[in-house]
């Protein structure tokens, strides 16, 4: 009997672990979701929020911005971003993005192909641009850690490929809204000027952008 259980006990030791191995060889660092909250120069102005589904071999990415900046309670400023990702695997497929920029909308839609990635962007009711940016360009929605090894990323607000140089300053400690986490720092420089994290597991835990000589813009993971 003693021996049976110990079979017993070594196929479920083994099992999870297979299961375990499984589920962490699929390289994909998220859950269903993740949630930021976004301050300007300490005051919470909105929230920056990812969703993740996976159907059919497929991954598909749901981004939701808004920002709303008050100065002695009236809004000075609005800003609204939605987005939607196609993956298959790690290879990106498409991207639809709409944005309201304090009042000017823009549309930035995005196709994977043979020939590259081609994108037809600009400001309804306006006839919509389009151009053809090279195979393999990764849009600039930031939870992606392989973004940080690119020269040029396409962005999904304006539709234009932006040249950027990133470098690593190394680890840093970051604070979350439930404590901190151990990442690695990234900057950006060229035609995108911030700063992200990514964590042991890569996921996107931070970032920091300038949006004026006064103003800075951080991200504070909800966790």
């Amino acid at each position: 009997m003693a021996a049976v259980k110990r079979r017993v006990f070594l196929s479920t030791l083994l099992g999870s672990a297979a299961a375990s191995a499984a589920k962490a060889s699929d390289g994909f660092p998220y859950g269903s979701s993740l949630v930021f909250k976004a301050y300007r120069s300490g005051d919470m102005i909105g929230h920056h929020a990812l969703r993740f589904r996976e159907d059919g071999g497929q991954r598909f990415v749901a981004t939701s911005v808004d920002f709303d900046v008050r100065i002695l309670g009236i809004t000075v400023y609005r800003f609204n971003y939605r987005s939607h990702e196609i993956w298959s695997g790690n290879a990106f497929q498409s991207v639809d993005a709409e944005t309201n920029d304090d009042g000017t909308n823009s549309i930035v839609r995005a196709q994977s192909g043979d020939a590259g990635v081609a994108v037809d962007f600009g400001s309804p009711p306006a006839a919509l641009n389009h151009k053809t940016v090279p195979a393999g360009t990764l849009p600039t929605t930031h939870w992606n850690r392989e973004q940080v090894r690119q020269s040029a990323l396409l962005n999904t607000q304006s539709g234009k490929l932006a040249r950027v140089q990133v470098v690593s300053p190394g680890r840093e400690t970051i604070k979350t809204e439930t404590g901190t986490l151990a990442a690695t720092r990234y900057d950006y420089t060229g035609d995108l000027t911030m700063s992200q994290w990514f964590d042991d597991r890569d996921r996107w835990v931070k970032s920091t952008f300038q949006v004026s000589e006064d103003s800075t813009i951080d991200y504070v993971l909800q966790e």
